[in-house]
């Protein structure tokens, strides 16, 4: 036995021997907030003694079975509270000015632990122009009495730096929601959660809005999402006009906001951005910004030593073919017959290539490949814009245009008919 416990030891032979145990009052010990809290909160423990003959008490504290921690105090507070404090509680007590005791109370267990936040998105993280998206906050085991403020990563590097959303109130629940997300909402997100003297920031979720016709182009060589370790890629933003004044720049797997000029992950010039041997960190989203932080394209690239799935980079167009291809790069050829996957589900089975010949929003989802010697490859999220917004835009507003003009064409010939005819001079 512990020499620590001797005191409650003691405590209890003496009410055996007093022969009057079932005659004292046993306390009750509360603990407010909770009995869980976390660390830099405050905590009260309260030691209640019910017995009609006594109006006076003197409180004796224990932990963990040890000696007391405070006398003549039926309250004790933490006011910030930390993980030492954790742990079994109880009390008893002797009258002030008599000679009557309390039993010993049952021991209230407390525990301290570190908040986290965790920031999740819903329905996922990969949007197209117009879509609703939600970014929610939690706190660990924990849902009362937080407030959330939110930010974006800004700054690229070893330190990443947070700027606070100019309309963060408005997510002060714990939801930030984007009823129509815009490209303007493509991003690295953070929330902080606040309550007393604690504050915690969550974990880093991107957020990706791909956009119809933007106006610079990231074009990827080799043209695919899935790449080989230890070859080389080029990424180039590119548009119509000037190609000047582009950066690509990448948000990796480990959480690492980069420029690719930052680092020796990989070198750029003008606009075109080389990796000249490819490792599985440089797996992330990688994307065209401008030097007003106007950004672009955002593409995920997958870096994988085995299996790959060849798929499109940028979204497919409604009513266009897909071709899905599986290579393995330490055979010739390459190309392998193996099954192919959606969210999961097996869709085609041993083939050298899959074709949609008619593609729709339906077909939208995680693709990957399998082979059953080589492996599994990673999941690509395809995405399916619609069937040629510009184009039917176009040719909807020359129509219109043409419809609105026709009954002014009409009246302006029927009236220089008419004037014609008055002059006699009626027009061949």
């Amino acid at each position: 036995m512990e020499f620590r416990q001797l005191p409650l030891l003691l405590l209890l032979i003496s009410n055996i021997h007093s022969g009057h145990t079932e005659e004292r009052p046993k306390p009750n010990v509360t603990i407010k907030p909770d009995h869980h809290v976390f660390r830099g909160d405050s905590v009260t423990l309260r030691c209640d003694i019910y017995d009609e003959g006594v109006t006076s008490w003197r409180y004796n504290w224990y932990k963990d079975g040890s000696t007391s921690v405070f006398s003549d105090r039926q309250e004790h507070t933490f006011s910030s509270v930390t993980e030492s404090d954790a742990g079994k509680y109880s009390c008893n007590g002797t009258e002030t000015e008599g000679s009557r005791r309390s039993n010993i109370s049952d021991e209230v267990t407390l525990t301290v632990s570190v908040p986290r936040a965790v920031l999740s998105v819903s329905p996922q993280k990969w949007l197209t122009e117009g879509d609703p998206v939600t970014l929610i906050c939690e706190v660990n085991g924990s849902s009362t009495g937080w407030t959330f403020s939110w930010f974006t990563v800004t700054g690229p590097g070893i330190g990443n730096h947070y700027e606070l959303l100019s309309d963060s109130s408005r997510g002060a629940g714990g939801k930030y929601t984007v009823s129509s997300a815009d490209l303007n909402h493509s991003g690295v997100y953070v929330c902080r959660a606040e309550r007393d003297k604690t504050a915690v920031y969550s974990n880093t979720q991107p957020l990706w809005v791909t956009g119809v016709s933007p106006p610079v182009s990231l074009i990827i060589s080799p043209s695919r999402t899935q790449h080989f370790t230890s070859v080389s890629l080029s990424l180039s933003c590119e548009n119509q006009s000037n190609s000047d004044g582009w950066t690509v720049r990448r948000y990796t797997d480990s959480g690492r906001l980069e420029d690719c000029s930052s680092l020796r992950w990989g070198s750029q010039t003008g606009s075109t951005c080389t990796i000249r041997a490819t490792v599985p960190s440089d797996t992330g989203v990688y994307w065209c910004q401008s030097e007003s932080g106007e950004t672009y394209q955002h593409v995920n690239i997958t870096v994988h030593i085995g299996v790959i799935l060849e798929s499109p980079v940028h979204p497919v167009t409604e009513g266009d073919n897909l071709t899905l291809r599986c290579f393995y790069p330490y055979i010739s050829p390459p190309k392998l017959r193996a099954d192919f996957y959606k969210d999961g589900s097996l869709i085609q089975s041993q083939t050298t290539e899959m074709i949609i010949p008619t593609i729709s929003k339906s077909h939208e989802g995680l693709y990957s490949c399998k082979h059953p010697e080589t492996g599994d490859s990673p999941k690509s999220w395809i995405s399916v814009r619609g069937c040629h917004s510009d184009s039917q835009i176009s040719v909807l507003h020359i129509l219109s245009s043409a419809l609105a003009a026709c009954p002014y064409l009409i009246v302006t010939v029927v009236l220089i008919y008419k004037c014609c005819k008055m002059r006699g001079k009626t027009p061949e």
